[in-house]
């Protein structure tokens, strides 16, 4: 047996013996006294082996332990950094190959890809320097003369002198970006503030930081289907305009493109740089233009046709650039309206789209304002349209599917992730999986909800789609109303998750309750609720100031990897939409008609684990915790106390909510609870701490404006300390993103040394630190890096 063949390729000692010594052990009295003797050699026997086999693989950067690694980066002679281990494991392994190529662009971008995971693009900006001509030495072919050159030979390229060509849109949205093609002049000011200078010694670094997720398939809001009347013969206008929004809760959303890693060449290394178009970054609508000499539509946007005749449909085949357009088709008929269809784009503001564009809509033209959302389509007739958008009833429904790509700071709150298998085990129960879509032919989610009070063992309700789930509870079969409002009642523990890859949005008509079937059993104290990776909010119908979950008569709570919908969201017109109401609200008598009546004994617990939620209204009879989260109650940096994001149901600012363990986490509003404990929390205004005797706070921002605290080390208060965020905005690609302008003990002195708040967990002041030490040892002399964040 080799090393590689592991664990799972060893045969026992027991099964290595003739066949006749096993016959003989079962018929022993009592049987397999043999068996047992040879299970207990190999035990030591097993031990001995893993530890050979720990001893060759430590041996080599690839499969070594953690703790090996500084050991092999001493071997080598390189640094040794601190961070995670993924990082520093592939920075040793490349130390070589990026010593032989030091001082290339592309070692720096590779470098940046090892330590930080961020894509990178590397320019030197001497060659953005302007330059004039010798009269005797003119060189036209350089610059200077119009033409400026072929586009598509000269795509990313203007030449350095003469004027700029204003002609192309798309070349000048390259402007001020880590694209810019242009001239400047020489910019000798100091080079430390974080933007690009244009300098002979500067070479300047620029990082995405932020994440682009992708939401596979959903179905587009159809907001309207305009005749505008018969075009003039020969003028190439469409007949009707075709309105959608993107996001199916009609809210605006910035659109990111995906990010392509440069192409390798035979010996696995990069040869080419980081392509412009090809960037986690926001989608610049000039580029999307398909008649500029420079536009480059399809590196962004992709129609599809897909199957509409079967269910489910198929032919959803995600691409990877950051817009995907999928467009309903029946391969039977010869006279399907839109297959052939050669379809042109345009970048566009559609914030005002009923008053028109600001040039006519072409026939089979696709309009698309990334800034918000939207995309217009030009439809040459009336079959096309129907294709697209059905009226049935008097309302527009879209018959196409979109996906589409936004950026946010990381894995906080709900978000198309990868995602393990749902669990084969749930308190120590095998559990029944309920897989709901509503792509058609599978189970909604208000049928899998049904019979939860009778079930024999865990549920796990798996959406396997990111479409829009409205949630009635009234029409739910097996629903319980014995203590007033409609709650779900369990008999086993509930588990309600997103499958791999999906963000499914929860649209409430009520608010969600959760009770036991009967109180008073031993198995209550081992009922839980889970939801996973969903998206909830509220309907049209919801009523108005309840929460999003009101009830929570259980053991356990686990909101992990959720968004409850805080609102607050940055609307087209750039102001803020109201703020929801508390996201949960959890009285002391636990929803009970009569609570001295019932045996419910549990102390529930409640935990919010790498989410976004509104407000928490919690009394204190709950414990709990709040791990890589951010509550926002709306208020952000500076101003009076407001709004609380923590506290009791009624009346906060008397009463003393649930007590609270904090495990890096962001409170956008107040907070007064019984006890508080933890680490890593940035409290934006006022902390109130009943019990302030017990529980410690470490490595975490107080406002320091009448707060009452408990014991606390190593924490930074405002009187002294700037707290500054990129966004404090929900659903804004920088939400809660600390910002560059924030102090340094709280971007750098949090728990393990990083970041304070919910993106502690991120390291992402570790990457910082180890990159810009691992660029000091791969400069040449007198080449200056700078550092840029570009989102």
């Amino acid at each position: 047996m080799t090393d590689t063949e592991g664990l799972a390729g060893r045969v026992p000692l027991y099964q290595r013996l003739p066949e006749i010594y096993r016959i003989r052990d079962a018929e022993q009295t009592p049987p397999g006294q043999l068996r047992a003797l040879l299970a207990a050699v190999e035990g030591a026997f097993g031990a001995v082996h893993e530890n050979i086999e720990a001893l060759y693989h430590d041996l080599f950067i690839d499969t070594c332990d953690p703790w090996v690694i500084p050991y092999i980066a001493d071997l080598v002679g390189t640094t040794h950094l601190s961070g995670d281990a993924r990082t520093l494991r592939a920075d040793v392994a490349d130390t070589i190959a990026l010593r032989r190529r030091k001082g290339t662009l592309g070692a720096i971008e590779r470098l940046a890809a090892n330590l930080t995971g961020w894509p990178c693009r590397a320019v030197e900006l001497y060659q953005n320097l302007a330059w004039t001509q010798h009269l005797n030495h003119q060189r036209p072919d350089a610059g200077g003369m119009p033409p400026y050159g072929d586009p598509d030979i000269t795509r990313f390229t203007v030449r350095r002198g003469g004027t700029v060509p204003v002609r192309d849109p798309a070349q000048l949205r390259l402007r001020g970006t880590p694209f810019d093609p242009f001239a400047y002049t020489p910019d000798v000011k100091r080079a430390d503030d974080g933007t690009p200078h244009m300098n002979l010694p500067n070479l300047a670094v620029f990082l995405w930081r932020l994440t682009a997720y992708c939401i596979g398939v959903s179905r587009p809001l159809a907001k309207g289907a305009i005749d505008l009347g018969a075009p003039p013969a020969g003028s190439g206008w469409a007949r009707y305009a075709l309105r959608f929004d993107l996001d199916p809760l009609d809210r605006p959303v910035r659109l990111f493109n995906t990010y392509r890693k440069p192409p390798l060449n035979a010996t696995g290394r990069a040869h080419v740089l980081t392509e412009p178009d090809a960037v986690p970054g926001p989608m610049l609508d000039a580029r999307l233009t398909s008649d500029a000499p420079a536009g480059n539509p399809d590196a962004y946007v992709r129609v599809d046709l897909f199957d509409a005749t079967t269910v489910p449909p198929t032919g959803l085949d995600l691409s990877d650039v950051g817009l995907q357009l999928y467009l309903p088709h029946d391969p039977a008929d010869a006279m399907d309206p839109l297959s052939g269809v050669q379809w042109k784009f345009r970048g566009d503001n559609l914030c005002a789209w009923e008053d028109g564009l600001r040039g006519p809509l072409g026939e089979h033209e696709i309009v698309i304002d990334p800034d918000i959302g939207r995309v217009l389509f030009g439809a040459a007739s009336a079959a096309e349209r129907d294709a697209l958008a059905l009226e049935v009833g008097g309302d527009l429904t879209a018959q196409l599917y979109a996906g589409y790509t936004y950026g946010a700071v990381g894995p906080v709150g709900a978000h198309p992730d990868s995602r393990a298998a749902y669990p084969a085990t749930f308190s120590s129960e095998a559990t029944q999986l309920r897989p709901v879509t509503a792509l058609g032919g599978g189970m909604s989610l208000q049928t899998a909800l049904e019979n939860l009070s009778t079930a024999a063992q865990p549920v796990v309700i798996e959406i396997r789609d990111s479409l829009v789930h409205t949630l009635d509870l009234s029409a739910v079969a097996d629903i319980n109303t014995d203590d007033g409002p409609h709650a779900l009642a369990l008999n086993r523990s509930l588990i309600i998750r997103a499958a791999s890859g999906q963000r499914p949005v929860l649209r409430l008509m009520q608010p969600l309750r959760f009770r036991p079937v009967d109180p008073a059993v031993a198995s209550v104290a081992a009922l839980a609720v889970r939801l996973e990776g969903v998206f909830v909010t509220r309907a049209d119908t919801f009523p108005p100031g309840e929460p999003l979950i009101a009830r929570a008569a259980l053991a356990r709570l686990e909101l992990l990897h959720c968004t409850l919908d805080p609102g607050g969201y940055r609307l087209r017109d750039q102001t803020r939409a109201a703020l929801a109401s508390n996201a949960l609200a959890l009285r002391a008598d636990y929803g009970f008609a009569d609570a001295a009546d019932e045996g419910f004994a549990p102390t529930p617990d409640i935990l919010l684990q790498h989410s976004i939620s509104g407000a928490l209204g919690i009394d204190d009879a709950y414990r709990v915790q709040v791990e890589a989260s951010i509550v926002d109650a709306g208020e952000g940096v500076g101003g009076a106390d407001g709004a609380f994001a923590f506290g009791a149901v009624d009346a906060p600012a008397d009463n003393w909510g649930a007590p609270l363990e904090v495990r890096g986490a962001t409170f956008f509003g107040r907070v007064r609870c019984a006890q508080a404990s933890g680490d890593g929390g940035i409290f934006v205004r006022r902390l109130e701490v009943w019990n302030n005797q017990r529980g410690c706070l470490k490595y975490s921002y107080f406002r320091g404006d009448a707060d009452r605290l408990p014991p606390h080390h190593a924490c930074v208060f405002g009187t002294d300390a700037i707290l500054a965020f990129t966004s404090n905005w929900f659903a804004d690609p920088g939400y809660g993103q600390l910002a560059a302008a924030a102090d340094f003990r709280i971007r750098e002195r949090g728990p393990g040394d990083d970041a304070m708040g919910a993106f502690g967990f991120l390291r992402e002041a570790h990457k910082w630190s180890n990159f810009n030490i691992r660029l000091r040892e791969f400069m040449p002399l007198g080449i200056r890096p700078l550092c840029i964040t570009v989102t």
